[in-house]
């Protein structure tokens, strides 16, 4: 099974007005019990919470990428979805492009459909 990584951003980095209901506790737990759930389902999965300042995430994802042949990068909507980060978003895109040529993307839209999106594209 190719490797994958999975980014999103670190819940401590998270605005939580935007998304009321929603605490640093909550997400965390729910990130957490995501990423067990990929991992129980047999995929080889590098985690890489990021923050929100792009020359941080891009260092942060070129030290995880560093020594692996990923093949699939699953991105989180915390990173996508906000107007805000979308310098973040393409920074994270074409950083990807640059260190594994050939690389497929997916997309969740919670902690929780990650395995569907993963299960899209590997």
């Amino acid at each position: 099974m190719a490797k994958i990584l999975t980014v999103g951003l670190r819940p401590s980095a998270i605005d939580y007005s935007l998304f009321p209901g929603l605490d640093e506790a909550t997400l965390t737990a729910r990130v957490e019990q995501g990423l067990g759930a990929v991992r129980a389902a047999g995929f080889d999965a590098l985690h890489c919470p990021i923050g929100v300042d792009p020359d941080e995430a891009e260092k942060t994802v070129r030290a995880a990428v560093a020594g692996h042949s990923v093949e699939l990068a699953m991105i989180g909507a915390g990173v996508r979805m906000p107007a805000e980060h979308t310098e973040l978003f393409e920074r994270l895109i074409n950083v990807l492009v640059e260190l594994a040529p050939g690389i497929r993307f997916c997309f969740n839209t919670s902690p929780e459909s990650t395995i569907d999106a993963l299960r899209r594209w590997s």
